[in-house]
């Protein structure tokens, strides 16, 4: 065999793995785990919402996984960040998201897929549960999990978020949530090749958060098989703001009581979104404590937010009007942390937690006087069992597509300035997620041009802080590509 040959068939061969990269992932008790491996899986996530509310245009063919080559440069920082899963919020179930979950599938990463999005008719309305509880809702849940059911890294779907977000919806939502969530799983049970994690992620409500995972994570007349049951609890928590901040310790951040409230769970419960940003630059110290002794109860976490939306201060990237992107500082932090924990670690199997069986609902589980203690649910509304028993019509259904390009063509600059090169996804084997693998962008690449000045989505916006060579380039009228 000739070398060219020999380099020509390596390439071949890289590239047909490109469809095939992570396993299935089962709940299995407290744990997330690999069908496959067995291996637990710890979410080193992130919130990825590219563009913001924006960057969601029903009718346009937009969505934060509709456009392959931004795609591909994503997922190219994700892995050097070491990101194992990301959570997207609003989809289009109704275009092709085929090459950029490809892509995410490549380099081992999995997806947590809110189900609901803002539009009329497509989420639960706390103040108006009868009516938005419909058969036009299920059809467009059921379209998501349609448009995912097909892709290997669909980690689970979020049937709500923050749906509780009051004392006061603590006392008529939860029998909404449970009934979203048995219709959500009897749709997959029905429809789907294989079962897919229903859960929640709620909002960070001390009155009511205990209450929400007990009702929520219980077995209705002692079912095993209740389909109303969660199958994981995330839990939305910006309450540990360091270095600086008194409540940047376990106990002032409260998560001692996370420990305590938590830890006889029988469902996976993670951070659905973290990282305050009450002190900025972000230096994520509670990164260690999540992944170290709290790795007992929780499952992880998912850091709010890769997209740096106009003047929020969550991103760890900002995205300029060419389509160039920059490093923040929040990012190089981050990655730092990532590259401190012990992946091998994270994925030994705590056998005890995979074990634990769920109560029994009762409202002796109920602690709260205002929170709804009944566990009779809603029915289905008119319409919605035969879109169960038959499937919806005409459903786009996703499939993995093979990837060929693996290099990033669009410019990325690292925070200081320079601009990345060769920068690239590396596709994984198929058993693998991926990991922290120790990179460190912050100092990499070579001096060059900073990004294009106007912040995308911020339009007539100019990014402070910019080089006086890109300055004058402006007022010369030159362009950077």
């Amino acid at each position: 065999m000739s070398r060219t040959f020999g380099s020509v068939l390596a390439v071949f061969l890289l590239c047909a793995t490109f469809a095939s990269a992570v396993q299935n992932v089962k709940v299995q008790g407290a744990d997330f785990i690999n069908n496959v491996t067995s291996n637990r899986l710890q979410i080193i996530g992130l919130a990825y919402q590219p563009g913001g509310s924006s960057g969601f245009q029903p009718g346009s063919g937009i969505d934060p996984l509709s456009n392959g080559t931004l795609c591909l440069r994503d997922a190219a920082l994700m892995q050097q960040l070491g990101v194992n899963t990301i959570r997207i919020y609003n989809l289009d179930p109704t275009i092709n998201h085929d090459m950029c979950v490809s892509i995410f599938n490549a380099v081992g990463i999995y997806m947590l897929i809110d189900v609901n999005s803002p539009l009329p008719n497509q989420s639960l309305d706390p103040g108006n549960l009868l009516s938005s509880y419909s058969s036009t809702y299920l059809n467009h849940i059921f379209a998501v999990v349609e448009a995912f059911k097909g892709y290997p890294n669909t980690l689970g779907f979020f049937g709500g978020n923050e749906v509780m977000n009051t004392v006061g919806t603590g006392g008529t939502v939860p029998p909404y949530v449970r009934a979203v969530t048995r219709d959500l799983k009897n749709y997959i049970a029905k429809n789907s090749p294989r079962m897919i994690p229903v859960g929640y992620s709620a909002a960070d409500v001390s009155q009511i958060l205990t209450d929400s995972w007990a009702y929520l994570s219980c077995n209705i007349n002692g079912q095993s098989g209740d389909p109303s049951r969660s199958d994981f609890f995330g839990l939305n928590s910006y309450s540990w703001c360091g270095p600086t901040s008194p409540t940047a310790n376990y106990q002032a951040s409260g998560y001692d009581t996370v420990i305590s409230t938590f830890g006889d769970t029988s469902i996976p419960v993670f951070f659905s979104e973290y990282g305050c940003n009450k002190v900025e630059p972000r230096v994520f110290d509670e990164v260690p404590v999540l992944y170290g002794n709290m790795t007992s109860v929780m499952s992880g976490g998912l850091v709010y937010e890769y997209y740096e939306e106009t003047s929020n201060n969550f991103g760890l990237v900002s995205f300029y009007s060419n389509d160039t992107a920059q490093l923040l500082v929040d990012y190089d932090n981050l990655q730092k942390q990532f590259n401190t924990l012990d992946s091998k670690a994270l994925q030994s199997m705590n056998s005890s937690a995979t074990k634990i069986q769920s109560p029994t609902c009762s409202t002796s589980l109920i602690s709260g006087s205002g929170f709804n203690n009944s566990f009779t649910l809603p029915s289905i509304p008119s319409g919605g069992q035969t879109l169960i028993d038959h499937g919806i019509s005409n459903p786009n259904q996703g499939k993995l597509v093979t990837v060929t390009d693996t290099a990033v063509t669009l410019p990325v600059y690292s925070s200081s300035g320079s601009l990345l090169k060769d920068l690239a996804i590396k596709p994984l084997p198929s058993d693998e997620s991926n990991a922290p693998g120790g990179s460190d962008t912050s100092g990499s690449g070579t001096s060059s041009a900073s990004p294009s000045p106007t912040k995308k989505g911020a339009a007539g916006r100019v990014k402070i802080g910019l080089r006086a060579s890109v300055i004058v380039a402006m007022l010369m009228g030159y362009f950077f590509f």
